[in-house]
């Protein structure tokens, strides 16, 4: 009679199992070991330094000293301060406007440099070179260029060209807000146009020839096979471009510092000045909580949008 022998494992067949978990787990631990120190950088600058601003916004700290906590009186005071209503409306007009006019003209001009093959590479430098110069250093050129006496102005004037003089960008009022997200947008779209320009150029040419055999248009390409080839760039631009809107405090405050009576006030600006100018550390943090927090709705609406498939 024949016996069935059923083969059982051995001890060399169970061996690779435990060896594959300990390379697993010696996988895990190089990795963790190499971002630990970024790690205790994120929480060291980032973390820490957030919670704390949470906690001086419930408190009277004046930047140096004992905090005194005080609860939701800096919140309260906030949203009944007509400066900050004030800044905040100039933050949501300068986030429309760079969702508009920057964002039009950087794809745009994309889209114009993709359709030319000779000197592509020279026009992305010198659209770029804008970008990569100081913010300090634009900003003090900007300054002498719109002043109503040496500037732009005043050289016409001089050419008998007078219909700008006296005209003062950045001390009027009503023209103060507009002028520096003019300079502002100098700087910015050439950064739109190289990523623009880099994304339209990963889009399936097949499907630019698929168009021109049914008989479309320039337009008709850019609307139809562009857009939505680059909708995941377009709408990630979009998502920082709110962020920064938010945060913008660079331009403003070396162009006018929030004035002329605070025209051109947002909430960095206001944030800066009750920190440092008026000593309401405190008050301050309450404005930084808020602009974190505009931040985060912006995020989760992009991350929303991103479910729903409109970045695919």
């Amino acid at each position: 009679m024949a016996v069935l022998q059923v083969d059982r494992p051995t001890a060399s067949r169970s061996r690779p199992v435990p060896a594959k978990r300990r390379a697993r787990r010696r996988r895990t631990t190089v990795g963790f070991a190499f971002m630990a120190p970024l790690l205790v950088v994120n929480i060291v600058v980032i973390v820490v330094p957030g919670a704390l601003s949470v906690w001086y916004s419930f408190t009277d700290w004046s930047g140096l000293g004992p905090a005194t906590f005080i609860g939701l009186d800096n919140y309260r005071h906030l949203f009944g301060d007509p400066e900050f209503h004030a800044a905040l409306l100039h933050n949501v007009l300068w986030t429309a406007f760079f969702l508009t006019v920057p964002m039009v003209m950087g794809l745009f001009g994309a889209f114009l440099l993709s359709r030319i093959r000779r000197f592509q590479v020279l026009f992305r430098v010198a659209y770029f070179i804008p970008y990569v110069v100081a913010t300090v250093v634009s900003g003090a050129i900007w300054q002498s260029l719109l002043s109503p006496d040496q500037g732009i102005s005043g050289g016409l004037a001089k050419m008998g060209l007078s219909w700008l003089q006296g005209v003062n960008f950045l001390g009027d009022r009503h023209l103060a807000l507009g002028t520096v997200a003019f300079v502002n947008t100098w700087q910015w779209w050439g950064f739109l146009v190289v990523v623009f320009l880099s994304s339209m150029q990963a889009v399936n040419p097949a499907l630019y020839e698929a168009a021109r055999l049914d008989g479309a248009n320039a337009w008709q390409e850019f609307w139809h096979v562009t857009l939505p080839g680059i909708r995941p760039t377009l709408m990630f631009l979009a998502l920082m471009t709110i962020i920064w809107s938010f945060l913008i405090f660079d331009y403003i405050y070396i162009l006018t510092q929030g004035g002329p009576a605070g025209s051109t006030d947002v909430l960095g600006t206001l944030l800066y000045r009750n920190a440092f100018a008026n000593q309401q550390a405190g008050y301050a943090a309450s404005i930084g909580v808020v602009m974190a927090l505009i931040s985060m709705i912006a995020v989760s609406g992009f991350l929303y949008l991103r479910r729903r498939g409109w970045d695919i």
